[in-house]
């Protein structure tokens, strides 16, 4: 068996589910790139994979991640390279994608079976989708991130594999490609596996909101976004946005603009005085 999950934080709890379960026994494969974010045109040729690359390099510019995009590009190449062969070599062998209701799980799981239609029968989803788990109190909760649910809890969720269906490697890789095509940079998880897409921006107004007259680290800013925001997205990708609006709009800036401490931000003149006595 091989798991595959979508964020750092699914790894150790997965790990800890299977030293409850032998069952569950298998590698654990990390797709470390987040598709709910950047162009992804033509991502399976060597020009989308370079432009992508290239826009990630853009995006941290200044930030201690700079020097990693083609390393992590490269890491998920050879991860499903090895899926593949895995899956052609052994003919019980079998592949358990985990996602849960998130636009970064679900962009990469149409990333990721797009590109396993020879292992029809072999590859299953575990996808949980609106569905209720107990947290470490007892209490009823529905996760959005698997790394959320208690290890315990993973083998009641292993009764949701299935195979991914032949009308799913059908439509899905379809509905993948069209938003490819869309060439837009955001993609939001509208319910089920339904992605909508947006500009680049498309976060920049609610961003601005928690930009103040008072000097706040972009790294404050950043993490009150996250935790106040009806949607969010990573830190980095938060990271440039904000570096994007403070070239375009009227902000005072002090530091330089590299990661997330290294400057601070406030409204200018008219604008602090406007926001203050709001």
């Amino acid at each position: 068996m091989i798991h595959v999950v979508f964020n750092e934080a699914d790894v150790e709890v997965l790990k800890q589910a299977i030293a409850l379960d032998d069952s569950l026994e298998g590698a654990i494969h990390l797709i470390r790139d987040d598709f709910a974010v950047g162009p992804v045109k033509d991502i399976y040729t060597p020009e989308g994979a370079a432009a992508r690359t290239a826009w990630w390099k853009e995006v941290l510019t200044g930030s201690d991640h700079e020097e990693h995009c083609e390393q992590v590009a490269a890491q998920d190449v050879a991860t499903v390279k090895s899926i593949q062969e895995k899956l052609a070599e052994n003919s019980d062998e079998v592949l358990w994608i985990w996602a849960a209701q998130n636009k970064h799980d679900v962009s990469g799981y149409y990333w990721l079976m797009s590109q396993l239609k020879d292992y029809q029968g072999k590859v299953f989803i575990l996808y949980l989708n609106n569905l209720p788990f107990l947290n470490e109190k007892g209490q009823l909760f529905y996760p959005h991130w698997l790394h959320t649910i208690p290890p315990k809890e993973f083998l009641k969720a292993k009764k949701l594999a299935r195979p991914i269906t032949p009308s799913e490697f059908e439509v899905d890789p379809d509905e993948w490609t069209r938003l490819c095509n869309e060439e837009k940079q955001v993609r939001i998880l509208e319910g089920g596996k339904k992605l909508v897409q947006y500009e680049a921006d498309f976060y920049d107004k609610d961003l601005k909101k928690y930009v103040t007259g008072d000097w706040q680290k972009a790294a404050r800013i950043i993490h009150q976004f996250q935790h106040k925001n009806a949607e969010s997205t990573g830190d980095l990708f938060l990271l440039w946005r904000l570096k994007c609006i403070i070239q375009n709009a009227s902000l005072d800036v002090q530091g330089a603009l590299k990661g997330m401490k290294d400057f601070e931000v406030k409204l200018q003149g008219a604008a602090a005085a406007v926001d203050t006595n709001e």
